[in-house]
């Protein structure tokens, strides 16, 4: 990855620019030309960002990515451009570090986001909708700049990093990165380009009140969808232990609360690269409070109004989620054959909180009385494929994928008596072109539910704003492409 010094940059526009616009005639500048030009030289290098102050270096790195989607519902057909997502989007990050002593070193890190549109939030309504971390950024709209990382570090070679401030958990993406397919991108098991999307009812054709994750891949707040339920950055503080014979572990505590850890392991054996991570992450469910479904004010089903039974702080205090995760990576370097596989389960403890149903008035008309058990679920992904350099631009990666995301649904989907599950696969191609250190991909994927249980049968599906538990299809073609810099 190219470095960049942002002081020849920004000083070279600004004393280009400068002369041009100020500039008549060389009698214009006096005597003192070469005197007033090394004063403002000295300006300049007082009052803009330098590749460091000569004791902490400074870094510029990151990438552009954008893509075009055609997608299909089952009842409309569209093509949007789009961003990646959040935590993958168009950004650009500073770093740098100093030498304290022999084996010891400081640094920094600032990364921020350039969002125009969030594949995790386009729907059928707008593919220009706010950041999927806008709870935590409310400036974060479409069209805007969103802080991801801001953190300071300690580093000694024998003892380990330790950061402060906003920063990647030790579980955040851990069984996403050890994927060296490079088909990372465009392909992982969270739900970006249609998380979004609200599902259609195949009967009404009419689109239902629900949005992808929650017909499996719910992940209660945590900040993930589908797969990597623990997904975005916090403030936190966190320890990297060094690496020892290919293994390393991470652990990290952040505020109001959450604590997890992970281990990891790369190495090469007679060929065969590996790369393997599992994490354990604990967060209060307070940590994002969830209040649960507001007052509509629009008519679903045979009811007006659907008002969550807001839990008491007591009950948020005592819901606990629980997440595991394992990510695994095998590639026979040779022939250039690999395999990916990812695995995740989420406990969100406790029970479910009552729904009220109203009418206009406000009177409630119907309830589900809550207390049920919290529906934990199962994520399972897996992709494998050929990694082969045929063309002198780079590698060319072909790739097939299957996911399936159980039963990990809302209380109210649990109080209403249905269980429900989505099944995806997909096909792509990546190329890859060193000279440019770009990406281009193309890929297709399908996306089907499974719906079931007694609220299919007594007419709860259709008060919740589902209608019934036959639904469309989703399925989209992308393509791309990443160039870093």
């Amino acid at each position: 990855m190219n470095k960049f010094s942002l002081s020849a940059l920004v000083a070279a526009g600004l004393l280009a620019g400068g002369l041009s616009a100020g500039s008549a005639s060389a009698a214009d500048l006096g005597g003192n030309c070469c005197a007033d030009l090394e004063e403002r030289i000295a300006e300049l290098e007082a009052t803009t960002a330098r590749k460091g102050n000569r004791k902490v270096s400074l870094t510029i790195s990151g990438w552009v990515g954008e893509q075009v989607m055609w997608w299909d519902d089952g009842g409309e057909q569209n093509v949007y451009v789009t961003g990646l997502g959040s935590t993958l989007a168009s950004h650009f990050k500073f770093t740098g570090q100093a030498t304290i002593s022999p084996g010891w070193s400081a640094g920094y890190v600032i990364h921020v986001e350039a969002m125009d549109s969030d594949s995790l939030t386009i729907n059928q309504y707008s593919q220009h909708n706010p950041s999927a971390l806008q709870p935590n950024n409310l400036s974060s709209g479409a069209y805007s700049v969103q802080l991801l990382q801001s953190y300071w570090f300690l580093k000694s070679d024998h003892l380990g990093k330790i950061g402060v401030g906003l920063q990647s958990s030790a579980s955040d993406n851990a069984a996403i990165l050890v994927d060296g397919s490079g088909s990372l991108v465009p392909a992982n098991w969270v739900m970006f380009d249609y998380n979004g999307f609200a599902l259609r009812n195949s009967s009404t054709g009419a689109l239902t009140g629900f949005n992808w994750q929650q017909f499996g891949g719910f992940c209660y707040g945590g900040g993930g969808a589908g797969g990597d339920c623990f997904g975005a950055p916090r403030d936190s503080v966190r320890y990297d232990s060094p690496t020892f014979a290919g293994f390393s572990f991470s652990a990290a505590w952040g505020e109001d609360d959450f604590w997890d850890v992970a281990a990891r392991y790369s190495g090469e054996f007679n060929g065969f690269k590996i790369a393997a991570a599992a994490a354990y992450t604990q967060f209060s469910q307070d940590f994002f409070t969830e209040p649960g479904l507001a007052n509509t004010g629009t008519s679903i089903g045979v009811y007006d109004n659907i008002a969550a039974i807001v839990p008491t702080s007591s009950q948020y205090d005592n819901r606990w989620v629980d997440y595991f995760q394992l990510g695994a990576y095998v590639e026979h370097v040779p022939t250039g054959l690999w395999l990916y596989g990812a695995y995740g389960h989420i406990d969100p403890n406790g029970v479910t909180a009552g729904v009220n149903f109203t009418d206009d008035a406000g009177v409630v008309v119907d309830s589900f009385l809550g207390g049920n058990s919290r529906a934990s679920g199962d994520t399972y992904y897996i992709k494998g494929g050929l990694r082969e350099r045929w063309t002198p631009l780079g590698h060319t990666v072909l790739y097939g994928e299957y996911e399936k995301f159980s039963n990990a649904n809302p209380d109210l989907f649990v109080d209403a008596g249905i269980s429900a599950s989505t099944q995806l696969w997909g096909l792509g191609v990546v190329q890859e072109i060193d000279a440019a250190a770009m990406s281009l991909w193309l890929s297709y994927r399908h996306v089907s539910a499974d719906i079931s249980g007694v609220g299919c049968d007594n007419g709860n599906a259709e008060d919740i704003g589902l209608g019934g538990c036959s639904v469309d299809d989703f399925q989209y073609i992308k393509g791309g492409a990443l160039i870093n810099f």
